[in-house]
């Protein structure tokens, strides 16, 4: 391990001993003081390194939690980052299947029983989770040899979240085909093709979903649930019947009826209606995850996930406050879909009493970490234990203060250990400092550090800190340099338009597809056929009237598939009818008036002129370079576009959409300080009293540093304090 040897001497600072101390006598919590944020990966990192148990590390968001779990990956562990579940009840097309496998793979770990370290934010303790005995039984294993009956293991999968598909192209599919069955584990990078002789596993191989051509052999495949919500029979029958008859309740008691109103009644009755209908098809539907309590007797919180293991609180009394702060939020949500007919009333077990989190923390081995000593009212500590574990300035890109900090710290009998991004970018830094008389030397593995010694090791940390106690300073080249260690990944934007078809592997029987001469028609798959004395593949399309159209594969750019509205079926065309030639005319008619309204728009808006913002200052780079995190690519396209907008004398007119936790707010903090640094305001707009809340926190730790006042206007403020902050706008 590159860096044993700073772990080994933190252990040795007088507040590990104190730690040490709690954790012997157990008198938790222990409270933590004295750790920067910049310090607190490599105190948990040592600390995991001296115990035999796993360690959960709670953040008070989301974007915190991951900025301390990119910090983990420097030290070398077996760390994972646990996405938190989303408290909502609206459509789950609006929650992002990628977390949703990301926290699949966690549970894959935590299920293990194997040492590492958790990195969440508290929000996933709010959530309610399903028994980690179903996460248990659900997962198989498969090796040849065994024998397995295929059917069973098909009924296994869909009740484990899995998709019964004619071809495995995604994770959370399956298909099955004779005695072969493919399966795409969420939490796999590529699926698997079990093959049977009889009903005994002759091979398992890994595929490639694009092409389906097998890759290579392997020993076993571990598969694992595709929901975090699984159904079996049992499961289904409690649920439905605890839904119908919560339905009930509400439909014979006259007062609930006449608090929802005709309308609200009306709603709720179709939405019962529509998910108890798809229970009965599929065993799930769109919103199931906030029916969760209605399909367990007892539904688990992620403490029984814990078990005995250490948790660390970070920045604890901030963490333990957003308990609160989001119970409010989450009952304004909840009072507003209920009292509208969107959801039932027991779907607010979905969330977790914060009560009882706080109850659960005062049982557990808790260690709550902090920079400064604080008043922790929710969760007083029984031991305390103090660092000096201090951050360390920026040297902006003077390298002669560097120098200057190094022989000074040499002079103390300080360590210093310097993070170089890049293998090549440290060896030329161990040469800049040898011409400055500093004994520097560049390792792979850092080693032992000898006193007033100076080693550069390959490593990317955005942050500097010091234990000053035992005079080790680890130092990251982002802050010699002022430059960002992370790289932006900057690809071409690919073009978006119709679904087009590649291949005939592309289509499934029974899909619609659009021939651009007859219309619409339903696939029926491939067929040869002789023609002129030779034999060739046609893929066959119906129509109505059950006509046949047969097309060669050579000629498969003249279909498509159809992507109309999936909810209602198509109205198939029929061959030599002239139905589909005036749709064709009548659509052309459409976009003609549509484009014809759209230029005459856009022509006055054009007109109009708007305010043209100047180019990126160079404090503008260096608030993006802040940036804990690597953008997405939509993330840079989106600001890319954003800029020019705001540098163009038109006036913007741009809608940002995109999935929760993908980045938005990143996006408009961008937009405000180009607004900032161009001398203006700003005001940002958000929907609940709490959203606000969260926001101005989020905005004043985000500009901090960079000279821009941020104030929030809102109920939770008094009047004066409004009054104030207006009149500071003027």
């Amino acid at each position: 391990m590159r860096l044993n040897q700073i772990k080994e001497h933190i252990t040795k600072t007088k507040g590990f001993g104190e730690v040490n101390q709690g954790v012997s006598e157990k008198r938790y919590p222990i409270g933590v003081y004295g750790i920067s944020d910049s310090a607190r990966a490599a105190f948990i990192s040592s600390f995991f390194n001296e115990t035999d148990k796993s360690v959960y590390v709670f953040s008070w968001s989301d974007m915190e939690a991951r900025a301390i779990y990119e910090d983990l990956q420097l030290w070398e562990m077996d760390v994972y980052f646990l996405p938190s579940r989303e408290l909502v009840f609206y459509d789950a097309d609006a929650i992002s299947g990628d977390l949703r496998w990301e926290r699949l793979r966690v549970l894959k770990e935590i299920a293990a029983d194997q040492k590492k370290i958790i990195v969440t934010s508290v929000e996933s303790l709010l959530s309610a989770w399903m028994p980690l005995k179903y996460f248990k039984d659900y997962t198989f294993n498969f090796r040849p040899g065994d024998v397995i009956e295929l059917e069973t293991l098909a009924k296994r999968l869909i009740e484990s979240g899995y998709e019964r598909a004619e071809v495995t192209e995604g994770r959370g599919q399956f298909s099955l085909r004779g005695g072969i069955m493919d399966i795409f584990s969420p939490v796999a990078s590529f699926p698997v093709r079990i093959e049977l002789f009889g009903d005994e596993i002759d091979t398992i191989r890994i595929f490639n979903p694009d092409s389906q051509r097998s890759m290579d052999h392997v020993d076993g495949a571990e598969i694992f649930p595709s929901k975090e919500i699984i159904i079996d029979k049992p499961s289904l029958i409690r649920g439905r019947d605890q839904i119908q008859g919560e339905f009930d309740d509400v439909m014979n008691n006259k007062k609930m009826r006449k608090a929802l109103g005709p309308e609200g009644f009306e709603k709720l009755k179709s939405i019962v209606n529509k998910n108890l209908e798809a229970l009965d098809q599929t065993w799930s539907f769109e919103t199931i995850d906030s029916y969760l309590p209605y399909f367990f007797q007892e539904t688990a919180s992620l403490f029984d996930y814990i078990g005995d293991d250490f948790i660390i609180l970070d920045d604890s009394v901030r963490t333990m406050g957003k308990l609160e702060s989001a119970e409010f939020e989450f009952k304004e949500q909840y009072q507003t879909f209920l009292s509208r007919g969107e959801i039932l009333a027991g779907q607010s077990g979905i969330m977790v009493n914060p009560k009882e989190i706080q109850s659960q923390f005062e049982t557990k081995a808790v260690l709550t970490l902090n920079d400064m000593m604080k008043t922790d009212r929710l969760l007083p500590p029984r031991h305390l234990a103090h660092f000096e574990a201090n951050s360390i300035y920026h040297f902006h890109g003077q390298l002669e203060m560097l120098v200057e900090d190094i022989l000074e710290r040499k002079k103390a009998g300080w360590r210093t250990v310097i993070l170089s991004g890049t293998r090549p970018r440290g060896e030329r830094l161990e040469k800049t400092l040898r011409e400055r008389d500093i004994e520097a030397v560049y390792r792979d593995d850092v080693g032992e550090v000898p006193k007033e010694g100076t080693v550069i090791t390959f490593g990317s940390q955005k942050t500097s800190f010091e234990f000053r106690d035992i005079k080790l300073a680890l130092i990251s080249d982002a802050q010699v340099f002022g430059e960002s260690t992370k790289k932006k990944k900057r690809r071409q934007i690919k073009g978006k338009g119709i679904e087009k078809i590649h291949s005939y592997d592309d289509l499934k029987k029974g899909e619609y597809v659009v021939h651009v001469n007859h219309g619409i028609g339903i696939y029926q798959g491939m067929k040869q056929m002789e023609a002129q004395g030779a034999i060739k593949d046609y893929l066959e399309i119906s129509y109505d009237r059950n006509d046949r159209l047969f097309i060669p594969v050579d000629q498969l750019d003249l279909i498509q598939k159809y992507i109309g509205n999936e909810a209602a079926s198509p109205k198939v065309s029929r061959l030599g009818a002239q139905d589909w030639a005036r749709a064709k005319a009548k659509a052309r008619q459409n976009v003609d008036e549509v484009a014809e309204e759209i230029v005459q728009l856009y022509a006055q808006r054009s007109q109009i002129k708007g305010h043209e913002f100047s180019k990126d200052t160079p404090w503008q780079q260096e608030f993006e370079d802040e940036f804990p995190f690597e953008e997405t690519h939509d993330q840079l396209s989106s600001i890319e576009e954003i800029k020019r907008d705001m540098e163009s004398p038109r006036v913007m007119d741009r809608l940002l959409c995109g999935d929760v936790g993908y980045g938005k707010t990143e996006v408009a903090m961008r937009a405000a300080f180009k607004a900032i640094m161009d001398g203006k305001q700003v005001a940002v707009l958000v929907p609940t009293t709490i959203l606000a809340e969260q926001h101005y926190k989020n905005f004043s730790r985000r500009f901090d540093g960079f000279a821009v006042s941020v104030d929030m206007v809102s109920r939770f403020r008094t009047p004066r304090q409004v009054k104030e902050t207006l009149a500071r706008l003027k």
